[in-house]
């Protein structure tokens, strides 16, 4: 259950970063990016990503440990950007998203406990 929690999570959350950046791009730059990224292609490329989990976490509320995959590449990627990109932000006291920072902290905490690591790494 608490699989399917987390993937209507990602449905709402990531479907809707997902739309606005790839559609609505200047829109994302100042309000997911608080005007900390400027409005470019690359928040298209990002939203595209975004919208790709929002589609695969439907699909997981059909098979959940199936789809448990793009959990883990959520895991990944934001331990990686909180570290690179948030962490020096915070230390060198320059700008970064920090609405986008607080959710990506509440993701790690989370998902290490919700992946079905006994399923992906199982025969």
């Amino acid at each position: 259950m608490i699989l399917k929690i987390v993937y209507i999570a990602n449905i709402i959350v990531a479907g809707w970063i997902g739309i606005t950046s790839l559609f609505y791009p200047k829109t994302a730059a100042s309000s997911i990016f608080e005007n900390v990224y400027s409005n470019s292609e690359f928040i298209r490329l990002i939203g595209a990503l975004w919208l790709s989990i929002a589609i695969l976490s439907g699909f997981g509320l059909f098979r959940p440990q199936s789809f448990s995959p793009v959990l883990v590449l959520q895991l990944v990627y934001k331990s990686a950007w909180l570290l690179v990109v948030a962490l020096p932000a915070i230390i060198n006291q320059t700008p970064y998203p920090k609405g986008m920072a607080g959710f990506f902290v509440i993701w790690v905490v989370v998902l290490p406990f919700v992946i079905p690591w006994n399923y992906l790494f199982s025969n």
